[in-house]
């Protein structure tokens, strides 16, 4: 009777071990994780705070060419990507503008650094628009600015 009952105490205290060592774990994993989350969340605020950026003009001439012509400025503190960066023509994305892209005169870069002016040329059948009214770009933070469209002759 004697080895049956510090058998059966050795064997519960080495599942309460086992289990304990599972728990614990689990339980450091699942708070490593949450805190990684944390930080994530953190420095996506930071970017999104210094991010701006800033249309300054949207032209579009109705006759010859039919292009419509987007001024923009980075006016943050961080730099973005072109492929991170969205136009909106009266609300409608307007795909493949990057090819159009001038980023301070460079046209095969996708970094706007803090400062840089970025032009784009649009033809016509670019957006869906006849008489386009409103142009938007929009970061991949989700800060954005807008601005009229102006009509030449």
């Amino acid at each position: 009777m004697g080895f049956s009952v510090s058998g059966a105490a050795a064997i519960v205290l080495a599942s309460l071990l086992v289990g304990f060592g599972v728990w614990f774990t689990a339980a450091s994993n699942g708070l490593d994780r949450v805190t990684d989350a944390q930080t994530d969340r953190t420095d996506g605020l930071l970017t999104a705070e210094n991010t701006a950026l800033l249309v300054e003009t949207a032209a579009f001439n109705e006759t010859g060419d039919e292009k419509l012509v987007v001024t923009g400025t980075n006016t943050g503190t961080v730099g973005l990507a072109l492929t991170e960066t969205d136009l909106l023509v009266d609300g409608q994305l307007v795909t493949d503008w990057r090819a159009d892209a001038r980023v301070a005169g460079e046209q095969d870069t996708d970094l706007w650094l803090p400062g840089e002016e970025l032009v784009v040329e649009l033809s016509a059948g670019a957006f869906a628009a006849d008489d386009p009214e409103t142009v938007k770009l929009v970061a991949a933070t989700g800060v954005a600015d807008a601005s009229e469209v102006t009509t030449s002759d």
